[in-house]
This record gives structure tokens, C-alpha cells and sequence, in this order.
């Protein structure tokens, strides 16, 4: 069995400052090559370099997604490992480079988000019959069995509102939110007759919701546009009641490059590891990933069923 570095060898590999700064920002969030260079605004051959170093030494790991290769930061570093990590960045943090790769990092996310807003800005009239070409109507079907007729539901990033209308008229109250101007227009027609629904306006990182509010926060096919998922399980939690329940309907991992381009997708579905890890953070219990029948009819990635219980 190989004994695992000594501190010293943990110590050389943060000594460089820009090896230092790569792990501090693949903390935070799973990044690309592409993206590192534009954040610490260095040539591909200086980040790949580095980046070896720090997977040679156990710092970083990393994740094939299609053509795409994204990194992050080690999850299970050694006790001595993380020990380091914590005072290395303590001092990192007081440096004026690290407020600038912070600035650069959000400018990046900011870039991903914008591509998922053009797509919807021009999808909002055939995003219908799309998704009911590629899902057929496994994701219509996933949530009826967990709907009571007390519930406040939050349909978080309800697009045309399909799910809302159907959620409806099973429970006491729906909060439909979306960021798409274009779709909101098309919800808010479609629900035009329901009376117990509200249409609003607002950012699934940033919910227009006040703390403790759902029964349940149902999230479907949204998190592919979400620059960082983790984030917006975070912001439901917020949201929902003590041992109130999420529900994600979405794909599971696929090889659909074409997916980024047609649709502005920034994730090729999702794995039952990425959930759990995610929700789990997010300060959810007892976390379920159920891959769904597939839909013979349906022509996209095949589906899974998640959720988890807001601790108490």
C-alpha cells in the first residue's frame, strides 16, 4: 500500500502562488482548463502544467464530461492535507490577486448563465412540443405520488408552466419561478385561468421566496442551465419548511455535446453522486436518485427522479 505524502511534499506543491490559487478556486467551483486561463489569465500550457502537479500530488481531481474535462479540488484530502489547505488559504485570502480571481470567477459563471438565457429567450414558443419530444411524459408523471392538498409547492423554474398546471389543481397553492422574461410570458398565459397560483420573476440562486415557506420545491430539467447546481439546492433549502421535501426531475449523464449549442445546456445531466454530495451540503436527509422508465417515444437522455427531506 503507498503511504500517502508527507508534509512536505504537500508543502511543494502549494509553494508556487499559481498552484495555490487553482485550488482555492476549485474549491468553490468545477472548472475547465479554458476557464482557469481566463480567470487567472495564463496560457493553457501554464494551467495544464500546474494542473498536473497538483493531480500528481492528490490536490485536484478531475471528471470527463463529453469533449470537456472539468476539475475540482480533492473531496477526501487526508487530515494533514486539509490542515495545510486551511492555512494556505487563510493567507491567500488577504492577497489582492485572490479579490481579483474572485471578480474573474463570477465573470466566468456569469458567461455560462448567459448562454442558457439565449437559449430560452428564443425557445420560449417551441420549448413545448421540445421537451415533449425528448421526455415524453416520464417527467409529467414523476411527482404526482408525493402531492398533498396543504402544500404550498414552488415550481422553480417553471418555463411555460406545464408543471404548474398540473401541480395545481392537487394543492393548496403553487409559486411558479422563472428568470426567462419569454417564458414567464408564456406561464403566465397558459395559467391565466388558475386561481391558485403565483407567477414570479426571480433567479433559481436567488429565489423570490421568504425563508420556510414550501411543502415542496420541485425542480425540473432546470439545473443543465444553472451555472452551479449546488447553489440553487442551497437556495431551495432556504426556502421550504422544516422536513419540507425537493423533488428533481432531470437527466442523467449523456454524451449530447450537441445539447450546449442547441439548448445552452452547461451540464450533460446529472449523477447519483453529484446529488447526493450536492443535496447532502445543502443540508439535506436522506437523499434518492431512482432512474425512471424510459419513454419509448422519446427521442432525449433518459430521465431520473431525485429528492431529499429539509432537516428539522
Amino acid at each position: 500500500m503507498t503511504a500517502p505524502p508527507s508534509v512536505f511534499d504537500r508543502l511543494t506543491a502549494l509553494a508556487d502562488a499559481t498552484r495555490s490559487r487553482l485550488v482555492a478556486l476549485l474549491e468553490r467551483h468545477e472548472l475547465t482548463v479554458s476557464e482557469l486561463c481566463a480567470i487567472l489569465q495564463l496560457p493553457q500550457s501554464t494551467v495544464s502544467r500546474h494542473l498536473k502537479v497538483l493531480m500528481d500530488d492528490g490536490w485536484v481531481t478531475s471528471r470527463a464530461e463529453a469533449t470537456s474535462r472539468l476539475y475540482r479540488i480533492e473531496s477526501r484530502l487526508d487530515d494533514g492535507a486539509a490542515k495545510l489547505w486551511l492555512l494556505v488559504r487563510e493567507e491567500l485570502e488577504r492577497t489582492a490577486v485572490a479579490a481579483q480571481d474572485a471578480r474573474r470567477l463570477e465573470s466566468v459563471l456569469a458567461q455560462r448563465r448567459t448562454r442558457s438565457r439565449a437559449f430560452f429567450s428564443s425557445a420560449a414558443g417551441s420549448w413545448d412540443a421540445m421537451r415533449a419530444e425528448l421526455f415524453g411524459r416520464s417527467a409529467d408523471q414523476a411527482f404526482l405520488g408525493l402531492l398533498d392538498d396543504r402544500w404550498l409547492v414552488g415550481d422553480l423554474g417553471c418555463g411555460t408552466g406545464w408543471l404548474t398546471a398540473a401541480v395545481a389543481p392537487f394543492v393548496r397553492r403553487v409559486i411558479a419561478v422563472d428568470s426567462s422574461p419569454e417564458m414567464l410570458e408564456a406561464a403566465t398565459k397558459r395559467l391565466e385561468l388558475v386561481t391558485n397560483v403565483d407567477v414570479r420573476a426571480g433567479e433559481l440562486e436567488k429565489l423570490p421566496l421568504e425563508d420556510q415557506t414550501l411543502d415542496l420545491a420541485v425542480v425540473a430539467l432546470v439545473l443543465p442551465y444553472i451555472a452551479v447546481p449546488a447553489t440553487a439546492l442551497t437556495e431551495a433549502y432556504r426556502a421550504l419548511k422544516p422536513d419540507g421535501r425537493i423533488l428533481i426531475i432531470d437527466m442523467m449523464p449523456h454524451q449530447r455535446e450537441e445539447y450546449r449549442q442547441q439548448m445552452g445546456h452547461l451540464w450533460l445531466g446529472f449523477s447519483r453522486e453529484e446529488l447526493d454530495s450536492w443535496t447532502r451540503a445543502a443540508g439535506f436527509r436522506r437523499p434518492r436518485y431512482r432512474p425512471l422508465p424510459v419513454d419509448p417515444e422519446a427521442k432525449g437522455p433518459a430521465l431520473f427522479v431525485a429528492s431529499a427531506i429539509r432537516k428539522s
